[in-house]
């Protein structure tokens, strides 16, 4: 009976350490996996960052182009004369 009660709190110490493994290993796959988003994420903000430039930029361009060619000053919520 000894032997098997031995046996027995092995057995549960061995399942213990193969979940505190497999817990260890989920966890390094979930840290990869944190660092390689987080990488994802500063790239994007750059890029949004580098895009709002460029929009902001051909957003004056074409204001001042309408402005040049109307003489006019050019509002956002103006409607065309055609309305």
């Amino acid at each position: 009976m000894a032997r098997k009660r031995h046996g027995e709190k092995a057995q549960r110490k061995k399942g213990k350490s193969m979940g505190v493994e497999r817990i260890e290993e989920e966890l390094a796959h979930l840290r990869a996996a944190t660092d390689d988003l987080s990488e994802i994420v500063a790239r994007q903000g750059a890029e949004i960052e580098r895009l709002v430039r460029q929009v902001e930029l051909l957003l004056r361009r074409a204001a001042e182009e309408e402005a040049a060619g109307s003489g006019g000053v050019v509002l956002g919520d103006e409607r065309p004369p055609h309305y």
